[in-house]
């Protein structure tokens, strides 16, 4: 597998992953019925690098990386991963976590805060705690979920120094 730097060229099966995970509604934070256009441009932000993972010529996931807050909070990036549903169990998910981290110290990053992680969302926590986040705070009920009503959202975070990485 490789993860690569997205190009516009990607859009159409960057679509293809997200969108169905935005449709579900179960672990993003965005309107369900957002259109393609309206998806993509949230995706491609100016103040975002998009990469893709990709093997055997097919992308089966893609994240971005951005700095979590302006100014005095730039130090911190944010990112946002989605894997195509027919790769889950592939390691594609853990693949672009690990290229994300080292990208982010690459960009003088010092840490990583995921500022709204859907509790409900037990691979996507366990992943991040396998590679050294902790949960930092609860917010209880901040979720709408379209099946299980009002659930947990959770901020993880941990720092970029390659002295703690595993």
């Amino acid at each position: 597998m490789m993860i690569r730097p997205a190009t516009p060229a990607d859009a159409a099966a960057i679509w293809a992953i997200i969108g169905p995970t935005i449709r579900a509604g179960e672990t993003y934070a965005l309107d369900r019925d957002m259109t393609e256009a309206a998806a993509l441009a949230y995706w491609f932000a100016p103040d975002k690098a998009v990469f893709v993972a990709e093997a055997d010529g097919a992308i089966l996931g893609t994240y971005y990386l951005r700095a979590n807050q302006p100014g005095g909070g730039a130090h911190v990036c944010n990112a946002g991963y989605i894997t195509d549903a027919a790769a889950t169990g592939r390691g594609v998910a853990r693949a672009m976590a690990e290229h994300s981290l080292a990208e982010a110290r690459h960009r003088g990053f010092r840490a990583m805060q995921f500022n709204f992680v859907v509790a409900t969302n037990a691979r996507a926590v366990r992943l991040w705690q396998s590679l050294g986040f902790a949960i930092v705070g609860r917010l209880p009920g901040a979720f709408a979920h379209p099946e299980l009503g009002f659930v947990d959202a959770l901020v993880l975070y941990r720092t970029l120094d390659r002295a703690t990485d595993g």
